[in-house]
């Protein structure tokens, strides 16, 4: 073999090794986080330590999968905990302890969610206004509407029939013991969720939107409609999220409140780019739950509720600065 061969094959080989698929750093650190609260609570390592971990990030894990939508494609929702209250506060004034309107109370509660969804893409996508200032103003209309309608006290409760999703727990499960109904929930949504982003041609236009959208306009794709198309999912998304939430931790004017920056902090610890272009379904989703691994082992070493939000906030940041760091170092937009 010739010595141009030679330099030819190793140049071959090492074109294919950086082809190699690369594993998003989120799952390595998911994985640490996890033997590291097993390690400070071995009584997690139980069927009932570790599905009631995934059963209380389901909500979260949800949230985050729809956020991303928004955040590929250039903007955010800030929106989404307020949705989350508004669902949970208004379930509860409509069903007004009805346990048989529970089915047309949760469809009165995803059609609300899409009008929200719809109104955002609009006024961002036609009004041209940033999408921080146009959810943040919706963030505080829908909490302002959710307490009107309430009156600070929600009368009622939240019937057996639609605490289902959140609370029951299907038994006598093979080696895990229990199959909590939010970890179904939470598979059956990620995993449209994932079909949709990664396998069809809307995911594609998505991330040409949050890369470049006047390039995307330029090349024909209906730019205001895939954001409007985006804030609809994130919306829906947070109705499932407020109905489980409402599931398991009751009936609350406050229920939502922090869970627009959580989900933000999620898509971004599974590796999303905040200028938009950048992002994926699965990573999100292992993000929201590293995000409830770092709570929950904050929680285990008995540091207080304020220690989590410092950490939460530093990881904002510095995603912040890597996210501008890598758009000047490949020359913006």
């Amino acid at each position: 073999m010739t010595e141009k061969a030679v330099k030819m094959t190793d140049t071959n080989l090492f074109a294919g090794k950086r082809r190699l698929p690369q594993v998003n750093p989120v799952y390595f650190v998911l994985a640490a986080l996890l033997c590291a609260i097993a390690l400070s609570n071995p009584n997690f390592l139980e069927p009932t330590g570790y599905m009631n971990f995934l059963k209380r990030a389901a909500p979260l894990a949800i949230l985050a999968a729809g956020q991303i939508y928004v955040i590929v494609s250039g903007g955010f929702d800030l929106s989404v905990g307020s949705v989350i209250t508004l669902t949970v506060v208004g379930s509860s004034m409509l069903l007004d302890n009805n346990d048989d309107a529970t089915w047309w109370v949760i469809l009165v509660m995803f059609a609300i969610g899409a009008a929200v969804g719809l109104i955002n893409g609009l006024v961002v996508s036609y009004l041209r206004v940033p999408s921080l200032i146009a959810t943040l103003g919706m963030m505080i209309t829908l909490n302002g509407a959710a307490f009107m309608w309430s009156s600070g006290s929600p009368r009622g409760y939240l019937p057996d029939t639609f605490r289902f999703f959140g609370r029951f727990n299907i038994k006598g499960m093979p080696l895990i013991q229990f199959l909590p109904v939010a970890l179904i929930v939470l598979v059956v949504v990620g995993l449209a969720l994932f079909w949709l982003m990664h396998r069809t041609n809307l995911g594609r236009l998505l991330h040409a939107v949050g890369d470049n959208p006047r390039a995307a306009q330029m090349s024909g794709v209906p730019v205001e409609r895939i954001r409007i198309f985006a804030f609809v999912i994130s919306s829906l998304s947070a109705v499932t999220a407020g109905i489980l939430l409402g599931g398991f931790a009751g009936v609350s004017t406050d229920v939502g409140t922090g869970y627009e920056l959580q989900a933000i902090t999620a898509t971004v610890i599974g590796g999303a780019q905040l200028l938009g272009g950048r992002g994926s379904v699965p990573a999100s989703i292992a993000g929201a739950l590293t995000l409830a691994a770092i709570f929950t082992l904050l929680n285990f070493i008995g540091l207080p509720k304020p220690t989590r939000d410092v950490v939460q906030g530093l990881i904002l940041i510095a995603a912040v600065v890597l996210a501008t760091y890598r758009r000047n170092r490949t020359g913006g937009r």
